[in-house]
């Protein structure tokens, strides 16, 4: 699904919010924590931080998310698990290349662990059952991955999964490929960073900001000061 069509699903959803229980963030809240991500400041050399990577449904959610998470020092958008190399947007979107929407992060293992992010991964998606999407974008392109460095990593996130398959709290098994990582492309510059000065767009108030809400509502331990879009 393209963003057209997710600005349209999420005019739809809007209207639906309050009764099913999700999140509903004013859009003076959205626009004061957005500020907040914009004073930020990334570190010039990221090379000493240790990187993970992740795919699910659309980056610029899954990006802002792991910036508020504690620990976490940068998050990239961009293209993974494809066939072609320096895939652009458009190439991406068309759904033949094999890419998915990724984020690229870089978090300071002394502070956050790489087990923490996969329970930021897996919780926060609105469900980790569906297959080849996340809510409105579906897709190829917005399948869930997980891209594993070595084998700890590839053991871990292959436990987790068996261990979410056990517990009885899904109908159906979860999506999430383990894959190994092989390469990642930047996104333009256009998607980075994209929520933080995009609030007032449909898609990103109604089904991006509502999303990390809902994972920052449940776990605020694990948010930075001023960085939760659930905050009242």
């Amino acid at each position: 699904m393209d963003r057209i069509t997710g600005y349209l699903s999420a005019i739809l959803l809007s209207a639906s919010l309050s009764s099913c229980g999700q999140p509903v963030v004013s859009t003076h809240t959205a626009k004061e924590v957005a500020a907040n991500f914009r004073k930020d400041v990334v570190p010039q050399d990221l090379s000493k931080y240790s990187q993970a990577t992740f795919a699910a449904g659309c980056f610029w959610h899954e990006e802002t998310l792991f910036e508020s998470i504690n620990g976490v020092v940068d998050g990239v958008s961009g293209y993974a698990g494809g066939t072609t190399s320096g895939p652009t947007y458009e190439d991406v979107e068309s759904g033949t290349t094999g890419h998915a929407e990724t984020v690229n992060i870089y978090y300071d293992s002394s502070k956050i662990s790489y087990a923490t992010l996969l329970k930021v991964y897996f919780e926060s998606m609105e469900d980790p059952t569906q297959v080849n999407g996340q809510g409105p974008d579906e897709g190829t392109q917005y399948r869930s991955i997980v891209f594993y460095r070595n084998d700890k990593e590839r053991e871990m996130a292959e436990h987790y999964i068996s261990e979410l398959n056990k517990s009885g709290k899904y109908s159906k098994s979860i999506a999430a490929q383990v894959v190994p990582y092989t390469a990642f492309w930047p996104a333009e510059d256009y998607h980075q960073h994209y929520i933080n000065t995009h609030t007032d767009e449909p898609y990103v108030s109604n089904v991006s900001i509502r999303d990390i809400a809902r994972f920052q509502a449940t776990h605020p331990e694990l948010i930075k000061p001023g960085h939760n879009f659930a905050s009242k």
